[in-house]
This record gives C-alpha cells, structure tokens and sequence, in this order.
C-alpha cells in the first residue's frame, strides 16, 4: 500500500462530503462504543486487569530479546522454524521463499494488519500467486481493491447496499445465493465462494495476536474460524508476527486476552481463540506439515528505550479508533496508511517517515479519550505531542524569524555607534549568523513531556539517521537483537532462563482473579450454546485421547451457535491458572466442536 499520509487534509475533505460514508461510520461507530461499555459494566476488576497488562507488556519489553530467543527455542522444539525480516521487504521474500519451496500456487490468507504493514499481498501476486484473503472484511476490500479502514473492522466503511452490488458484479457462479437482500445472505455468498479455496490452497498464511514464548505457540483471535481453516488445511502455514507480540506464558496471555476482546468488539471472549503449536504430529488428525514464523521489526527495535517506547504495548485492539472524534468523522482511508486512528497518528511517521506522515500526529484534539480507553493506559495524547515538536518549531522559526531579525539589526546599528573596543555590542552581533533558528527544543519544550525515559533513552532520537554500523549488519536476526540489546542495556540471551523463572514467579506483579459473576456468566453461556451436560447427542463421537493430540485447541466460546474445543494447555478460566481448568479425570460440559458439529465429551 503506497502511503498517502501527506494529503490528510484532501483525504478528510472528501471523507466528510461523502454522505455514503458518513452513514457507514455513524452507525459502525456507536455500536463499538456502546458494546464496549455494556462489556466493562459487568467486569469491575477491569482497572486491576489493566494494570496487570501493562506490567505484562512492560516486564515483557524490558526483557524483550530473551524472550524472542526463548520463543525461537520453543519453536524449533516444536518442529516449527522462526525468520527475521528487519525490513518489509525482508519480511516479503522471506514469504515468498517458503512458498517457492513449497511449490505453492494458491495462498489463503487470514487477517493480519502486519501483512498489511509489509504489503505481502503485493509481493506474492507480483510473483504469480494467486492470494485470497479469507477474512470477509478482508475479502470486501481485496475485491473491491482498497485498503482497510479499520485494524479490526477492515470493511467498516462499507454499507450493506455496497457489499450486495460488489458481490453480484463479481461472482458469476451457479447455485450462489440471490438475491443479496440481508445480511445472511451475502455473508452466505462468501461462504460458498471461500469454501473451494481452502481447500485449494499450498499454503496459509495468518497473523497472530500473541506468541507465547513459553510454549512457542502462535495465538490469534476471530470470530469467523476463518483463521483456523487457513492454518490447518494447507501443507503449510506462515505466521506473520512483529516482535513486540511475544508474552511470556500462558497466564500472561490469559489476561491480555480478556482485555483485548473487551476493548475490541465488545465480547466476554471471542468465538475462537486458537493456539497453535508447531506443525502437525504424528497422531493429529489435521494440521500443516511446516509451520513457519516470520518475526518482522520495521523500526520497533529502534523505538525501544526511545519517546516512543510507550507504543510498542499496543494490543491492536482498535478502541482508540472507536472513541476519537477525527477518526469518526473522516474514517481510516483518511489517514493514507494502514494505521489509522490516534495509534495510526503515532505508528506511520516512524514507519513510513516524518516527512510521510508530518500531518497526522496534527490530525487530533488531544481530548484524552485515546488514553481512557486504552487497555494498556498509553499516553497516545503525549506521543502525539511529541510528533508534533518539530513542526511547532518550524512554524515558531517561520513566524518570529523576521520580528527577529529586525530587532536584531536594530541592536546591531546601535553597537556599531558605540566603540569599537565595547564588547556586548560585538557580543549581540556574532551570534546572528553562528546560533541556530529556532532555539534548542529542550529549551522552549520542556514543559510538554514530563515523563520520566526509560532507561537507554538518553541521546537518542527516532527521526534521526540509523547508526552506521546497524545499516551494514546482513544478518537481521542479529541486527535486531543487537539493537534491542543496545536499547535495553544488557547481553542478549545472558540471563533467558533466570527472567523466565522470575516471569513465572510472577515478577511482574500478582495476575487479577477472575470475579465470580463473571465466571458464572460464562459457564452460563456455555451451557446456553452448548446445552446441558446430560441432554445433548452426539452426532460424531470423539474419544478424549484423539481431540487432546490434536494441534488446535479451541477455548470455549461464549457468544453464537459455535463453540470451541477445551484448551488442556489453556490460562486458567477462574484464577489464571492452568491447573484450574478441568482436568481428564474431571467432568466436563458438554461443547460444540468447531469442525465437526455438535458433540458430548465422554467421562
């Protein structure tokens, strides 16, 4: 996607005269907001829970190369293989040479704002392979050759009139459902259209939420299952992660997960929430026989230690988009990149550039809601200030140079009437051509951040040149962990097992204890989707030992007609904890099976 950020202001203006738009955003945008605020109505520990994400996020940045290593080590464990791409393009041909090796010639791609940040669509179809994107938002906009509007709702601008007339233009197949009058319907049509390729495609590639360095597994988060057909069906699947992804354990992601549903579309839990672990073994049913995980940077290691440390917990969760009132009013096309929004504001100047994406950090009231909203409390109102720094100077310099240098020049006739041997006079002259305009920008802005840096912050400025010997590192993995190194001021991989021990002795501060209503609503859900523990039948009978080797695990879903499989390996759903879940010995209710219908767990 070629960036557009420098027309924010012609972007916006069309955005705000395009009436088709206005109604797509206005309804889209009260449903986040109110879904969101039902969801945190029933949880009040929410605060506790994202004061404990944030010190997850921060522990985890601090120690952010042990555990990129770790989660490295566990891959290979595993039977998987992790790439580093400092680069996008990087990034690319390393998708690309999976591909080529596994002689693919469809790909089925699952949601992944990272692939959109790389342009991985692009590149593959550059190089003769045909890519489908699988997620319907997806889909809407890949049809309809546009970028997406929003990090979770990509076709949020789109009306249900638009997706019917785009959908009949395309797809000229016999048996598709006509005419595309509801919601039902068009959603049914893409069903039918997407069927055939997964089930054609060499390889899957998905994004991921989280990667667990404990385990080395991949975590993604849907509610359509269309993740988990382009992981499991194809010979292959690619994970396409960035680097600041990676949590510890399992309970760490227990808890970043009930954030990030809540602050994203309003649920308890999303209907799945799959791990993956390494490719198929030797008695799962299904699965890829490679798994690969592409690590991609693109200047997060240098935002490492840096002003803009903060951005680097975002969870993608997308409610600083719902609750911002530029965002609102002119939608993400706007914004010219992939990010958009008050987080977009931040993200695109550092990766596209300063002079790229100058307008955006101007593109906000700085009303805080951003901040409020945020599940992991980033001061996105400070950051944005900082971006805007320069140009507050530039403007400064423009506007006060000549008053400047008039009364300079005033000062410099009258020292020359004065003697030749008083020196204030010279003194007031020589600074004019030798001193720098505008003035140091500590010095005229130091009231706008008073937040304390991190450590390894002195000296270093984002929008300034890489240092020369990082530009000439070929090697991306140590380019990358060199950097992260350097930002947090110890030797990679010295002390991995003794931060892992500590992480798991909860270094990072006590984990929040699931209140009891909100365990019961769960359980209540579960029972509502799935039925009672004695009444429903079976109509595909899977014995315990056959669904616990599989490679997916599926958590309980708590909203729909769909339900998950039991996650043996799952955070815990009462206290955190892996062991509170049920154990082989324990009964279990009765679920629905997210591939093979409806099924009852045998004792």
């Amino acid at each position: 996607m070629k960036p557009t950020s420098h027309a924010f202001s012609d972007n916006a203006r069309r955005a705000l005269n395009d009436a088709t738009l206005q109604q797509a955003l206005a309804k889209a945008g009260v449903g986040f907001v109110d879904k969101r605020r039902a969801t945190l109505s029933e949880l009040p520990e929410f605060d506790a829970l994202r004061e404990a994400g944030r010190a997850i996020k921060d522990h985890t940045l601090a120690n952010l190369d042990h555990y990129l290593l770790r989660f490295e080590e566990q891959v290979a464990a595993s039977g998987g293989q992790v790439r580093w791409a400092e680069t996008p393009e990087q990034a690319c041909a390393a998708v690309l040479d999976i591909c080529r090796k596994a002689g693919a010639r469809i790909v089925a791609k699952g949601k992944s704002m990272v692939g959109e940040e790389i342009a991985v669509n692009d590149a593959l179809e550059a190089a003769g392979l045909d890519v489908v994107e699988t997620d319907l938002g997806e889909y809407i906009i890949q049809v309809a050759h546009e970028p997406p509007s929003h990090i979770i709702a990509p076709a949020v601008h789109k009306t249900r009139a638009q997706i019917a007339r785009l959908f009949e233009d395309l797809h000229h197949q016999p048996g598709l459902t006509r005419p595309l009058e509801t919601v039902p319907q068009i959603v049914d049509e893409a069903r039918q259209v997407l069927r055939e390729k997964f089930l054609a495609a060499d390889v899957g590639i998905t994004g991921a939420n989280f990667i667990i360095a404990e385990t080395g597994s991949t975590v993604i988060v849907t509610n359509e299952g269309n993740g988990d057909l382009s992981a499991t069906l194809p010979r292959v699947h690619i994970v396409l992660a960035s680097i600041e992804k990676v949590v510890p354990n399992l309970e760490d992601a227990s808890v970043l997960l009930r954030l990030l549903a809540r602050s994203a579309t309003g649920q308890e839990i999303t209907s799945y929430t799959t791990f993956f672990t390494g490719p198929r073994r030797g008695n799962d049913a299904d699965g890829p026989e490679q798994f690969h995980v592409v690590l991609v940077d693109n200047g997060r290691s240098r935002m490492l230690g840096g002003a803009y440390h903060e951005m680097l917990r975002c969870i993608r969760c997308g409610a600083c988009l719902n609750h911002c009132p530029v965002y609102s009013a002119v939608g993400g096309h706007a914004y010219g990149w992939v990010y958009p929004g008050p987080m977009g504001a931040v993200l695109t100047p550092l990766m596209v550039g300063l002079d790229e994406g100058r307008p955006l950090p101007n593109a906000s009231t700085l009303c805080g809601r951003c901040e409020e909203v945020c599940p992991m409390s980033i001061p996105l109102p400070t950051l944005l200030r900082e971006h805007r720094s320069p140009g507050i100077f530039a403007r400064i310099a423009a506007a006060t140079q000549p008053l400047g240098a008039g009364c300079l020049g005033l000062l410099c006739a009258a020292a020359a009437a004065l003697p030749l041997g008083n020196a204030p006079g010279h003194q007031a002259a020589q600074p004019i051509e030798r001193r720098p305009w505008p003035l140091p920008q500590p010095a005229l802005c130091a009231g706008l951040d008073r937040r304390a840096r991190p450590a390894g912050a002195a000296g270093r400025h984002l929008h300034g040149p890489a240092a020369a010997e990082e530009a000439a590192m070929s090697d991306s993995r140590a380019a990358i962990l060199g950097r992260i190194s350097q930002a947090l001021g110890h030797a990679a991989r010295a002390d991995a097992p003794d931060v892992m021990q500590r992480v798991s002795g909860h270094a990072h501060g006590p984990q929040p204890q699931w209140a009891e209503a909100d365990r019961e609503r769960f359980l209540a859900k579960l029972v509502k989707v799935a039925g009672t523990h004695a009444g429903i039948t079976s109509r595909r009978r899977i014995c315990r030992s056959a669904c616990a080797s599989r490679r997916i695990h599926c958590w309980p879903i708590s909203c729909g007609r769909k339900a998950g499989r039991w996650n043996r390996a799952a955070p815990g759903a009462t206290t955190g904890s892996a062991s509170q879940w049920p154990s082989a010995a324990s009964p279990r209710p009765a679920v629905s099976c997210c591939c093979r219908g409806p099924r009852a767990r045998p004792a």
